[in-house]
Order: structure tokens, then sequence, then C-alpha cells
């Protein structure tokens, strides 16, 4: 009865040592340019995926912003869920690596049953009670079953799920850095609208000095009732936009709480500057974002898995090999008495033979999810160039635009200076100086918001790049 096991075991495992279904892996091709279009001259890039991403917030110099920054890391709840996602794939991972070891199982029995009214056997160990008809069993055994990977389905196995637990934790770093560079805009956000606050309250008092002028002049006989009017509404327009600044702001603090885990009622910023400089980031190339860039990272693990699942969909066009062991005792008295011990081995080759197509279907699904994961990765690598592109273009223009608008700026002002001086010696009229105080107040709020877009596009290139580099 042992010949079968011992000739075929040994000829099954030769012939399936040697045996891989899966695919050789490469990573997707993409066509990667030289330099980003939208940039100067940029170093060649580096390995750097091992390196940290570090504090990239800290390049400008807010201690508030790198408060909320670790606050976002710490207690943001999108965070903790793609955490607990990345720890549930880790525990499969486990799972697919334990398929490898054989499997122990322990039972414990007793039965007592009653057919017929026959006499029972004297024999103390026998299952049956003397002259009883009473039947009484009682068993203590062990079962062990190793499969042999002859085909290399449990090694794919294991081999996509550990490709889908990077995948996983390459999930959690892209959160991350989504969060962290939405919470840096909604924070640049709001000291913008602490700024716009400052302006519109400047605005006010402007306004407010300029209605006293002019019921000065009216009572001197030198302006009519309609500049008075004029002045007002002027006056009530501003003190309009300050009141409104107010619910921007309030939405924007609500936004940033949620952001780092705390409800709106026990979160609260005090008002500050916006910042004035915009860094100057480091050089690379375009193949830095395949190097730092999480969500790509998480894209080409995928690619991984659907490869080693092709794997798996081949190998189970082949018998499975169960190796199986059971040992134990059986009896009535005296248990573990050398007489009612017992002990088996055999090999279970099993092979379906009419299953109506499952692994055909299996096969072909797995192929299409692996092509759909190929289109995945590539395409979330054109997402990551387009957002670099735009990223850096944005940045360049508005460079360009901010120099044109500073001389604007400056001219508005002069501006508004000499028709305040011609109008209180009497040789303007206030609707000339209404029109030049409004171009100055809008050249202010456009140079504040051109600042505001510069700090949000940078924030945007470090994310579009995988963070600090």
């Amino acid at each position: 009865m042992m010949t079968f096991p011992r000739i075929t075991l040994p000829l099954f495992i030769a012939l399936g040592g040697g045996c891989n279904f899966t695919p050789e892996y490469r990573a997707p091709e993409m066509e990667m340019p030289t330099r980003f279009k939208e940039s100067g001259d940029w170093k060649l890039a580096r390995p750097a995926a091992h390196l940290p991403r570090g504090d990239w917030w800290s390049i400008f110099y807010d201690a508030e912003l790198n408060t909320i920054m670790k606050a976002v890391e710490v207690s943001n709840q999108s965070l903790q869920s793609a955490a607990a996602r990345a720890e549930g794939t880790a525990a499969l991972l486990k799972s697919a690596k334990m398929a490898f070891i054989p499997t122990l199982d322990a039972f414990a029995s007793a039965t007592r049953s009653k057919s017929g009214s026959g006499g029972g056997s004297t024999n103390p160990n026998s299952l049956t009670s003397r002259g009883s008809g009473l039947q009484k069993s009682r068993s203590v055994f062990f079962a062990t079953a190793w499969e042999a990977d002859l085909w290399g389905r449990l090694r794919r196995g294991a081999g996509a799920a550990t490709a889908d637990a990077q995948a996983a934790q390459a999930d959690v770093e892209s959160t991350l850095l989504s969060l962290q560079s939405q919470a840096a805009q909604t924070y640049f956000s709001l000291r913008a609208t602490d700024a716009q606050k400052r302006l519109l309250e400047n605005e006010v008092a402007s306004y407010q000095k300029s209605l006293d002028l002019t019921k000065n002049r009216e009572a001197q006989g030198v302006a009519s009732g309609a500049d008075i009017a004029l002045a007002q509404t002027q006056l009530a327009n501003a003190r309009v936009a300050l009141i409104e600044v107010g619910v921007q702001r309030a939405t924007l603090e609500h936004a940033l709480a949620a952001l780092t885990g705390r409800v709106p009622a026990s979160f609260g910023l005090k008002e500050a500057t916006l910042a004035r400089g915009i860094p100057s980031l480091p050089a690379a190339a375009p193949s830095t974002l395949l190097q730092r860039r999480p969500d790509i990272a998480a894209a080409e693990r995928r690619v991984a898995a659907a490869n080693e699942r092709v794997g798996v969909a081949r190998a189970a066009f082949f018998p499975s090999l169960v190796l199986n062991a059971d040992t134990g005792w059986r009896g009535l008295a005296d248990l573990f008495a050398k007489s009612n011990n017992f002990w088996s081995l055999g090999v279970d080759l099993a092979e379906p033979i009419l299953d109506r197509g499952q692994r055909i279907a299996d096969k072909a699904q797995a192929d299409a999810a692996w092509k759909g994961t190929v289109a995945d990765y590539r395409q979330t690598v054109l997402t990551a160039l387009q957002e670099a592109e735009d990223a850096l273009a944005t940045l360049r223009i508005l460079a360009e635009e901010s120099i044109a608008q500073d001389e604007a700026l400056r001219a508005a002002l002069g501006s508004e200076r000499i028709a305040t001086n011609q109008y209180k010696a009497g040789t303007l009229g206030y609707i000339n100086v209404v029109i030049v105080q409004a171009a100055a107040f809008a050249a202010e709020r456009n140079s504040l918001d051109l600042q505001l877009r510069r700090l949000n596009a940078t924030v945007a290139l470090i994310k579009a790049m995988g963070g600090a580099w």
C-alpha cells in the first residue's frame, strides 16, 4: 500500500520544485521626459525612495503650521482609517505565510449509544459494555496536514499578499501627504483672510476719514450732498466686506479643526500674518516622481500583486498534494493503554476533473485584473506628471504676475495720495477720489490673492513631487 506514495511523492516534489507559472515581473514601462516642460535646468534625480520625506512644511518657517501638521499626523481620523486598513492587509500577509506551515488539530470525544439488546464483550477495552448492549467510546487524537507547494500556488499567494501590504502602507503615506498639503493650503487661506481683514479695516478707516472730510467740506460749502452719499456708500460696502471675511475665516478654522482631529468648539487660532516669502525649491527631474510619490509606489505594488495572482490562477490547473498524519488513543477503559493507540499516514492528491470552466474563468479574471492595474499605474504616473507641470507653470507665471502687480500697486497708491491731496486742495472732485481709492484697494487685494496663490502652488508642487526631497 505504500508503493504509490513512495514513488509518487518524490516525483511530484522533483517536478514541482522547478515549476513557476508566474510571469516574470517587471514594473510597467513609462515614457519619462528628461526634464519638465515648465522648468528650467534641473539636476538629475538620484534614488531617494528610502529617504524620509521629513517636515517639508518647515521651509515656510511658521511655528503654528508646524503644530498643525503634527496634529494631522497624530489625530486625523482619515489617516487612522487608512492605517487600520494597512494593518488588516498586514494580517492577511501573515495568514498567507502561515499556509506553508503544517496544521495541527487536537480532538477529544466521548460517546454513549445503544442498539439492540445483545450482550456486550467481556473485554474491558471493548467499545461495547458486557451484557448491556450499551456502547461507550472515548478517544483522544491529533491530526496534522501539510500541502506541498508543488506548483508555487502558495508562494505566489504569499507574494501577492506581500505586495498588497506594501501597497496599503504606501496608501497610508499618500493619505498623509494629501492631508498635510490640504492642511497647509487651508492654513494659508486662513492667514490670507486675516490679512484681508486688516486690509478691509484700513479701508473702513480710510473711508471714514473721507466721509468726515467730505462732511467738513460740505459745511464749508465746497462739497455737495451727492459727495456725502457717495462716501457713505463706500464706507458701508467696506463694512459689509469686513463682516463677510469673518464668515470665511470661521469656515477655514473649522476645516483645520476637522483635519487635526478636534471638534471646532475646542480649536482656535489667533490672527497672524501671511507668509511673505516664497521658498525656493530644490531642483529635481521627472523621474523623481517615480521615486517619491507614494501613490505611484502603491500603484506599482498592485501591479506586482496582480502579476502574482496570475501565477496562482495558472497553478490551479494542476493537482494539489496534501500529506496528512493522525495519531491518538481510542477505547473504553484505560484509554491511554498501548493497545488503544492508533496512527495513520496518508497522501491526498486532488485534481478537479469537471468544474464547468471555473479555473479558466479565474485565469481570465486574473489576466484582466493585471491589465487593469498596469493601466492604473500608467494613469497615476501621467496624473503625477500633469500635477507637477501644473504647479511649475503656476509658480512661474504667478512670479511674473507678482512683479507686474507690485508695479500696479505702487502706481495705484501713488495715484490715491495725489488725488486725495488735490481733493483737499479743492482742485479735484470727490468722484475722482473714489475711483482711485477703489483702484488702490483692489490692487492691494490682488497682491494678497497672488501671494496666497503662490504659497498654495508651492504646496501643490511639493505634494506633486511626493514631499520634500
